[in-house]
Formats: structure tokens, sequence, C-alpha cells
């Protein structure tokens, strides 16, 4: 998991290919204004899924974890707290789907607050909690996949 804010993404550049082509995406559109849903970036290697939501507290909330997708979670407005842990033996709630590349999980969390302009990076391992909030709040996030 990585976490910092947009202004810095040039220190990730080349981590992993797509990454580039997602922080450009970032960078080069009207984030306010992209209706929600999903916008193609690099055919099905990138893409962008924008996504408006009030946040919930954690406990009505799963982990999710994907294995052919990293996940670039940018928030455009609002604020949010993003739990996350290490894949290790935490309870399955709903069994991995390969073909949607989703699956979810309970356990025990660390929060990290995302705030406006900041970004969080999940790689496949990185189990993540997004949405999350003591109290609820209108959010816009901006979430790109990169296929590895």
């Amino acid at each position: 998991m990585i976490v910092d804010v947009i202004e810095k993404n040039k220190c990730y550049h080349n981590l992993v290919e797509g990454l580039d082509a997602a922080f450009e995406y970032l960078q080069s559109h009207n984030l306010k204004d992209l209706p929600a849903g999903k916008h193609e970036v690099d055919g099905g290697n990138v893409f962008a899924l924008v996504q408006d939501y009030e946040t919930k507290p954690a406990d009505e909330c799963f982990f999710e974890r994907h294995e052919k997708y990293i996940d670039v979670q940018y928030v455009v407005y609002g604020s949010e707290l993003i739990g996350y842990a290490p894949l290790l033996e935490q309870e399955v709630v709903e069994e991995f789907n390969k073909e949607h590349d989703y699956g979810l999980h309970k356990g025990a969390a660390s929060f990290v607050k995302v705030d406006a302009g900041m970004f969080a990076i999940f790689f496949p391992g990185d189990l993540h909690m997004p949405g999350t909030a003591a109290k609820a709040a209108k959010v816009r996030k901006i979430v790109v996949k990169v296929k590895i």
C-alpha cells in the first residue's frame, strides 16, 4: 500500500507498467465534471471508475481484494478513512470471483485518512476497506484499475 498526495506521483512512475497512464489520466481530466461510471484509459489494461457516495461506519464494511488489478484510489473531494491489512488469515465473507477480480474479507484493520488531492495504491495482497468514516460524508473518488 502507498498513500501520498497527487503532487508527488512522479515518485512512483515506472513502479508498475500502466501506473504512469493512471496518473496521467488523473492529472489531465476535469475530475469534478466526469460522469459517474467506467471510463477507458488503455483498453482493459487501465480504466477509471468514477464514484460518488457517502461514507459509512467501518463496522458496516468489509475488506476487498484483487488479484489481476492494482487500485489507484484518488479522492477528488471529501475525505474518508481507508482500512488496510495484509492478506493473511482473515475470514472470507465472499469467495474470490476471478471474473470480477473481487473477494470480500473481514478482520482487524489499520486506518489511514485520505483527503481530497490524495491517492492510495493497493496491490494484490493488500486488503482494503474504502469509503469509511465515523460520520457520513459525501465523497467523489476515481479508482483507476491497472492490470498487472
